[in-house]
């Protein structure tokens, strides 16, 4: 496995996320055989409801990429079986909130054989997931994310780019411990970037500085990069430099990363789309509480979704954008 080469030195394409994570899945099933995919639609013509898998059963068989019924907590209970069996599954679960059905699969039995076998059964698992489908309301758009960053024995990853989301979900396929791979739908399709064709991996665990900054380092993830990224050029106006670290992976968390930015920055704001209160956020504003306090300038504010159900309604709002951030920001620096 190699790791994420500087760019100009392999062959690359240009793709959307979804392309790229299809790419990632093609080339696993092809270096391993054991790597089997589950989940409802997946199977051509379809290829999933995103077309994350489109073409992979027509090249590998249904044997392989198997099209099931609407039965979350099935799909995930055969993808643990099979892992226990030497497979490394991937489970497609259409939308985060339909982890509610699936946790008993993960939270009591994926996460917990490892430490009830004394090591010896791994469970290499990949469950994707998608959020953010706001068009159909409170019941397809939860980020549940913290959920599973609270349960041992999950790793939690979220990417915010193609490039990323391929070297990602390859990491997670080859792992031996189950991973939570979550996407965001409006990442699927757009911000398309040259991607490298061949395989890619990108070490989980491992946080990205996206942009170098003196006065404030902004933490965030996933679909919450591209508008920290905005609020960092609006603060760059304002004579206000932000650093933005891209947490990549939140289990584990990159904490070293983190806490080497906000030392030097002295101020840090965490911005998520997830549900601000008991969010993500909270760990990660308490970890830089206690190891920095007597150096932070300005409590360590949060930037996060509305304690609400996401409303069907366009004209009400509970997601948390680049407006919001600068806000936060402005706050924390005094400006």
């Amino acid at each position: 496995m190699t790791t994420l080469q500087e760019p100009g030195t392999v062959e690359t394409e240009k793709m959307s996320a979804a392309v790229a994570m299809n790419s990632a899945l093609d080339l696993a099933m092809a270096k391993d055989p054991k790597v089997v995919l589950l989940g409802e639609d997946i199977a051509d013509p379809m290829g999933g409801v995103f077309k994350v898998t489109k073409g992979l059963s027509t090249k590998y068989g249904k044997d392989r990429v198997r099209a099931t019924p609407i039965a979350e907590q099935s799909i995930v209970g055969a993808a643990v079986g099979l892992a226990l069996g030497g497979y490394r599954s991937v489970a497609e679960v259409m939308f985060c909130d339909f982890l509610t059905l699936v946790s008993d699969q993960l939270v009591n039995h994926a996460a917990k054989l490892r430490y009830m076998s004394g090591g010896r059964s791994s469970v290499p698992l990949t469950v994707r997931t998608v959020v953010g489908n706001s068009r159909f309301g409170a019941q397809h758009a939860q980020s549940l994310e913290a959920w599973f960053m609270h349960t041992p024995g999950i790793k939690v990853v979220m990417a915010s780019t193609p490039t990323e989301a391929k070297g990602l979900l390859t990491s997670c396929i080859f792992d031996d411990d189950p991973c939570l791979f979550i996407e965001h739908i409006h990442l699927e399709y757009t911000n398309k970037e040259e991607v490298p064709t061949g395989e890619v991996s990108i070490p989980l665990g491992q946080a990205a500085i996206k942009r170098p900054g003196s006065d404030v380092t902004v933490i965030t993830y996933g679909p919450a990069v591209p508008w920290s990224l905005q609020a960092a050029e609006t603060l760059a106006e304002e004579g206000i430099s932000a650093e933005v670290i891209d947490l990549r992976t939140l289990v584990p968390l990159d904490f070293e990363t983190v806490l080497e930015s906000v030392s030097r920055t002295r101020r840090a704001v965490v911005a998520h789309e997830a549900t601000q209160f008991c969010g993500p956020g909270a760990e990660i504003a308490a970890k830089i509480t206690e190891e920095l306090f007597g150096e932070l300038m300005a409590p360590v504010a949060r930037v996060g979704g509305t304690y609400a159900p996401i409303p069907f309604a366009k004209s009400l709002r509970a997601i948390p954008n680049a407006d919001d951030l600068v806000a936060a920001v402005r706050h924390v620096t005094g400006r």
